[in-house]
């Protein structure tokens, strides 16, 4: 398997918007062939400290969002190919939609599975 972890910076006054285009994007990533699983995150906590995660504590809810909220795309694919022929696609049809809601480019992480 082939996957993509995406990191996203979007602007606050845009998060209804971007989160409607990750359902539709989604959606989209999903009827396509060699697509796996897609899914996005919104980044909704933290941890207090390394030693809260020792202490098994749970983490901290985040209550105020400072100029930007971080989303992550989890997104997984038969293989490379999938990957590049799925991904040009997904340019093609919503990059000037992503590109209005963002503070910043994605991050993208590529990579194979190893367990």
């Amino acid at each position: 398997m082939f996957n993509e972890i995406c990191i996203y910076e979007a602007k606050l006054t845009k998060l209804d918007e971007v989160e409607e285009l990750m359902r539709e994007v989604a959606e989209f990533y999903l009827e396509q062939d060699g697509v796996i699983d897609v899914h996005y995150i919104k980044r909704t906590h933290r941890q207090k400290d390394f030693n809260a995660v020792k202490e098994g504590e749970l983490p901290v809810r985040l209550t105020r969002n400072v100029g930007k909220v971080t989303y992550v795309l989890y997104w997984v694919l038969e293989n490379e190919e999938a990957h590049a022929r799925v991904g040009k696609l997904g340019i093609e049809k919503f990059y000037k939609r992503w590109n209005r809601c963002l503070t910043t480019m994605p991050k993208i992480i590529l990579g194979e599975n190893i367990v």
